[in-house]
């Protein structure tokens, strides 16, 4: 079994990651909001090991059953790696290693306080 620390890398912040953090700007209320959060996972990992990793990290010292965060659903998306050019060789071409991401929602109204946005 992998520690969570080895599944999930860092999160993934780009402008429509932050996006998605804050949720639907039409829904006034908070405790309807669902929001979203982008993470670099390791490439082995599946959904099931991404969503006890993440609820892991996340809930570690939390006591209150109110405060706990409850993953509803997680989206996977291998990035392939780019082809680019190499400058220390001669008409050489190198390819960047491939990623892989993770979509997570959680539960309406829940959020997570330090993700980086």
């Amino acid at each position: 079994m992998k520690s969570p620390y080895e599944i999930i890398l860092q999160p993934y912040i780009t402008e429509r990651s932050a996006a998605q953090s804050y949720g639907d700007p039409r829904i006034r209320d908070e405790a309807d909001l669902v929001r979203k959060y982008t993470f670099l996972v390791n490439k082995h990992a599946n959904k099931l090991e991404i969503k006890a990793a993440i609820e892991a990290i996340y809930n570690a010292g939390k006591k209150k059953k109110d405060e706990l965060i409850e993953v509803t659903s997680v989206r996977t998306i291998t990035m392939h790696g780019k082809t680019k050019r190499v400058r220390s060789r001669v008409s050489a071409t190198g390819r960047r290693s491939d990623r892989k991401k993770a979509i997570v929602t959680l539960a309406k109204g829940q959020m997570l306080e330090d993700y980086g946005v």
